[in-house]
C-alpha cells in the first residue's frame, strides 16, 4: 500500500527538496504550505496541498479530523516549518516551538499520530562548542543555545520529549546549503564580485551539509523506523572560511578573490543597524544580532556518529562537490 507523507514548510528551500525525494520514492506526497507561499518548486501534479493552522489548536484539530475522515492519517510527517529570522524575537518561540507543540498535541488528541514525526531542528539548539580544544559538539553535551533561534528549537525538542510515546525524530543539521538557498548565495555573490568577507581573528572551524545529504538522512530515518532519537548532521568535514572561498572561486572561474577580515565589533554594529532598519521598515534582515552570534561562534564541529551507526548515513557531497553543483545551478538559473 502506498505510504502517505506530509512535509510542512514545503515551499521553503529545504522543503522543496524533501517533497521531490518523497515523490521520487513513490509516496502519496502532501505539501503543507500557506496560501501566500510561493509554489515555484512545487509544480508536480501529484502533490497534494494543505494549509494547516498551527497557531490555533482547536482549528487545527478540526482540520485534522476532516483530513482523517476524508483521506486518512499521514504515515510520516516531516515538520520542516520554521523561522530563521523574525521581526520580533518572540516570534521565534511562537513559530518554532508553539506551532510544533500545537501540532503534536492536536495529532494526539484526534488520534492520528504518524509512525514518525521528523522535526527539523538545528545544531544551534546546542549552542557554542568548546572553542579552546575544538572538541566536536556531542548529543550528550549540555545544550547552551545562545540565539533566539537555537533556544526556540531546543524548547520544541523538549516539548516533544515530554510527550509519552510520541514518535519524534530530531534532525539537527549544521549550515545547510545548495541550489535555491539565499544566505550562502550572498557569500557566493560577493566572491564573484572579487571579495570574501570573514569575521574575527581567532581560529574558526565551520561545518556544512548539502541539502540533498540532509534529505537523504531524513529518508534513512524513515527507512530505519527510528523513534525518539536525535541526530547531528554534517558532511563530516571541518573547514576554514578560506576553503569555502577556494571552492566557490574555482566553480565561478574566479582567479583572484580579495580576502577581507572584519573585526567582530564591526560586525556587531552592522548587524545591529541592519536589524533596527529592518524593524523600522517592517521587514527582516539576513544580518541581525542572532546572526552575529552565529557568525561569532568559532567551533561548529559536531559528532555525527549516531547518524552513521544508527541510520547508515554517509554523505555523498563533500564541500567541494556540493559548492560546485550549487554554483552550477545558480549560474544556470541566472542568479550568478
Amino acid at each position: 500500500m502506498q505510504k502517505r507523507i506530509l512535509i510542512t514548510g514545503a515551499g521553503g528551500f529545504i522543503g522543496g527538496f524533501i517533497v521531490e525525494e518523497a515523490l521520487r520514492r513513490g509516496y502519496e506526497t502532501w505539501a503543507g504550505v500557506r496560501a501566500t507561499t510561493s509554489r515555484e518548486y512545487l509544480q508536480d501534479g501529484n502533490i497534494h496541498f494543505i494549509d494547516l493552522c498551527f497557531g490555533d489548536r482547536e482549528t487545527l484539530k478540526k482540520q485534522l479530523l476532516r483530513q482523517l475522515a476524508e483521506v486518512g492519517r499521514w504515515d510520516y510527517i516531516v515538520h520542516n516549518l520554521g523561522a530563521t529570522k523574525c521581526r520580533n524575537n518572540a516570534d521565534f518561540e511562537r513559530i518554532n516551538c508553539t506551532f510544533v507543540s500545537n501540532f503534536a498535541a492536536a495529532l494526539t488528541e484526534v488520534g492520528c499520530v504518524p509512525d514518525q514525526f521528523i522535526m527539523m531542528s538545528s545544531l544551534s539548539a546546542w549552542g557554542v562548542g568548546d572553542e579552546r580544544t575544538f572538541t566536536p559538539i556531542r548529543p550528550d553535551d549540555e545544550p547552551r543555545p545562545n540565539t533566539f533561534y537555537g533556544k526556540s528549537k531546543l524548547l520544541a525538542e523538549r516539548a516533544l520529549e515530554a510527550m509519552p510515546d510520541f514518535p519524534y525524530v530530531f534532525m539537527r543539521p549544521t549550515g545547510v546549503y545548495g541550489p535555491r538557498e539565499k544566505d550562502y548565495f550572498l557569500m557566493m555573490k560577493t566572491i564573484k564580485a572579487g571579495f570574501d568577507f570573514s569575521v574575527g581573528y581567532r581560529k574558526q572551524l565551520i561545518t556544512f551539509i548539502y541539502v540533498k545529504d540532509l534529505v537523504k538522512a531524513i529518508f534513512l530515518a524513515i527507512d530505519k523506523g527510528v523513534k525518539r532519537r536525535g541526530y547531528f548532521l554534517s558532511d563530516g568535514g571541518a573547514y576554514r572560511s578560506t576553503q569555502f572561498r577556494r571552492y566557490a572561486a574555482r566553480a565561478l572561474h574566479k582567479r583572484f578573490v580579495l580576502p577581507v577580515r572584519v573585526p567582530l565589533f564591526v560586525l556587531w554594529v552592522v548587524s545591529y543597524i541592519a536589524e533596527k532598519t529592518a524593524t523600522l521598515t517592517g521587514g527582516t534582515s539576513t544580518l541581525n544580532r542572532d546572526k552575529y552570534r552565529i557568525m561569532k561562534q568559532r567551533n561548529w564541529i559536531c559528532d555525527t556518529t549516531a547518524a552513521q551507526t544508527e541510520l547508515g548515513f554517509v554523505p555523498d557531497y563533500p564541500l567541494d562537490r556540493g559548492v560546485a553543483e550549487t554554483v552550477a545551478w545558480y549560474r544556470k538559473e541566472k542568479w550568478l
